[in-house]
């Protein structure tokens, strides 16, 4: 067997090659449960195979990943290695939403607060 196949390689062992997820088992999972879009269609074996040019498309993080496979790995090296083997082209995350006014205090006012609270009473119609 060679170490890079020309014709294709299991889509769950190149979703952990490329460190989308963290173990082989967990990427199986995610793609047995319909999690994975390979050109569009929904896949649900992660024995898929999977050829160089597909485009993925699934949910990581909070946010849709879009990427184009590359190149097939011969192992799962380092993070520098793993993005060779793809193009993202996933769009922006999100901007995080600003907390809401007033969010940091939290409790019973102090002293100081219940003073100025009750200047605003007394001069409210």
């Amino acid at each position: 067997m060679s170490e890079t196949p020309a014709a294709g390689i299991r889509l769950d062992k190149w979703l952990w090659q490329a460190r989308f997820f963290k173990t082989r088992s967990l990427a199986a999972k995610v793609v047995s449960d319909g999690g994975i879009r390979v050109n569009g269609a929904r896949v649900s074996k992660p024995a898929t195979t999977l050829r160089l040019g597909d485009g993925l498309t699934f949910a990581q993080g909070g946010r849709v990943r879009v990427v184009i496979v590359r190149e097939f790995g011969t192992r799962r090296g380092p993070a520098s290695e793993a993005q060779a083997l793809y193009e993202d082209r996933s769009p922006p995350p999100p901007d995080p939403e600003p907390p809401a006014p007033g969010a940091d205090r939290s409790g019973r006012p102090e002293k100081k607060d219940r003073r100025a609270l009750d200047g605003f009473k007394r001069f409210a119609p």
